[in-house]
């Protein structure tokens, strides 16, 4: 279960950070349901960058996860908007 939780609290913010940003860009807003899945992908890849890439501050933990998960989640959301805004 200890190896479960980063990952769930990554998809959790991620999902956060990605109905967040697309809710803030209105020109590349997706539906929700799609910035939600995005969002949740985004904070994963998120989340380990930052634990990965955490600098001499060495990010580990929790609260790493959540944020790396919330701006992971936002990028990837705005990216899938701006593609799709731009297909339309």
């Amino acid at each position: 279960m200890e190896a479960l939780l980063p990952l769930i609290t990554q998809v959790i913010a991620g999902a956060v950070g990605g109905n967040l940003a697309s809710g803030a860009l209105k020109q590349v807003a997706i539906s929700t349901v799609a910035r939600t899945i995005a969002g949740a992908i985004g904070g994963i890849g998120g989340g380990i960058l930052l634990t990965m890439f955490g600098g001499e501050a060495q990010l580990t933990g929790l609260i790493a996860d959540g944020i790396g998960g919330l701006i992971g989640g936002g990028i990837l959301s705005t990216i899938v908007g701006a593609v799709v805004a731009k297909a339309r």
